[in-house]
């Protein structure tokens, strides 16, 4: 149950008019100059067009769950349908009924002039109510996300995928070649969105894995479940679909790694779209350019998601961020200072135990390049 009531909420800067009225200043010249002014209409606060704020009723659960107390615009049951976004074309999203049926539906404007921190109203594996209209239809409410992978873009935050219970993270081995800080990026964003983070090292069957086997060893003794796989030779793909099989997944990392050949490879008939690392540079070519939720025929539900060029952390502060490498946490208490660093500090027992190697290297770089705000490119 919930309840509605009456919210003031921001819009956004652009959403009202421009300009006044262009005989503003003819008016006031061809004023009386002798009559006395008028005080009665001016107020203080702004009103209409003038206020970037509005009056809208809004739902509160009365028992949230898990603590969820998220208001949100209020909706005629009677006319709309529950449902869940699986594609996401610019302004249109398409979302399937629980009947089965896709929808095509736009966004209601009010959900699009409020003021948020996202840069997406509506996410792939949004749960939506949307009335429908004709062959279309209208999502006039977004429920509470659970299970999001986000990150910061442009000062903003960019919803990957929402509603989904475990993330693999694929880089390749080979073409384009491994970015642990990048592994580490995704790790953070996993754990802050309440997500299970798997590390896939693809394309496993381009390299002697014997120089990797410590990258292997490294993630699984920090508890994160890591499996070097190969769409050509198979290598780990039984032990995907035994993963798959289970809940909602996402399928995220930077372009070329393979995302899509070993979804083809676990599912044939999908035949998504796969093409070559560029010779050039390196990197991998957008062959995904939207993610979209696929149904698997051997259970569960998959998001192939885009190839991003850079990943950026939301919303983590930079005090925050040792508290997310679980190596440091033993450590963190018997440091000298309360508000160390682990950078520059003495008596730092983080430093301490990188010097005697119980810390990786690799680990503790990443973290600085976090802490000094250096970018990642995923591309």
């Amino acid at each position: 149950m919930a309840k509605k009531k009456k919210v003031r909420v921001a819009f956004k800067k652009n959403r009202q008019k421009r300009t006044r009225a262009n005989d503003m200043t003819r008016g006031y010249r061809e004023a009386d100059p002798s009559a006395p002014e008028s005080v009665s209409s001016e107020r203080i606060r702004a009103k209409g067009d003038l206020s970037r704020h509005r009056t809208v009723m809004q739902e509160v659960p009365e028992n949230p769950v898990d603590g969820d107390v998220t208001p949100r615009l209020a909706v005629d049951l009677s006319t709309c349908q529950v449902g869940r976004v699986v594609r996401v074309h610019g302004l249109i999203s398409v979302v399937q009924a629980e009947d089965g049926r896709e929808v095509r539906c736009n966004v209601r404007r009010i959900l699009k002039t409020m003021a948020i921190d996202g840069r997406n109203i509506v996410a792939v594996g949004d749960r939506v109510w949307f009335r429908p209209v004709g062959d279309e239809g209208m999502i006039e409410n977004v429920e509470p996300r659970k299970g999001s992978i986000t990150r910061g873009y442009r000062r903003r935050e960019h919803v990957i995928v929402s509603n989904v219970d475990q993330l693999l993270i694929v880089s390749a081995l080979a073409e384009p070649g491994l970015k642990l800080p990048l592994i580490d990026r995704y790790l953070i964003s996993a754990e802050k969105g309440g997500v299970r983070p798997i590390i896939l090292l693809n394309k496993s069957d381009l390299v002697d894995l014997a120089p990797y086997q410590w990258i292997i060893g490294l993630y699984t003794q920090l508890g994160y479940e890591t499996i070097a796989t190969s769409a050509a030779d198979g290598r780990g793909i039984s032990r995907l679909r035994e993963i798959l099989a289970r809940g909602a997944t996402a399928f995220s990392g930077q372009s070329g790694v393979g995302k899509s050949s070993l979804l083809n490879a676990i599912q044939p008939g999908l035949n998504l779209r796969v093409r070559e690392v560029s010779d050039w540079t390196a990197k991998g070519k957008h062959t995904t350019t939207t993610a979209e939720l696929i149904r698997l025929d051997s259970g569960g539900y998959v998001v192939d998601t885009p190839g991003l060029r850079q990943f950026e952390l939301w919303n983590v502060d930079q005090g925050e961020i040792e508290a997310h490498f679980i190596e440091f946490r033993p450590y963190i208490p018997l440091c000298k200072f309360p508000d160390c660093s682990h950078i520059h500090e003495s008596g730092c027992a983080v430093k301490e135990a990188l010097y005697w190697g119980q810390i990786h290297s690799g680990r503790y770089e990443s973290y600085l390049k976090l802490y000094e705000g250096q970018p990642i490119e995923g591309d």
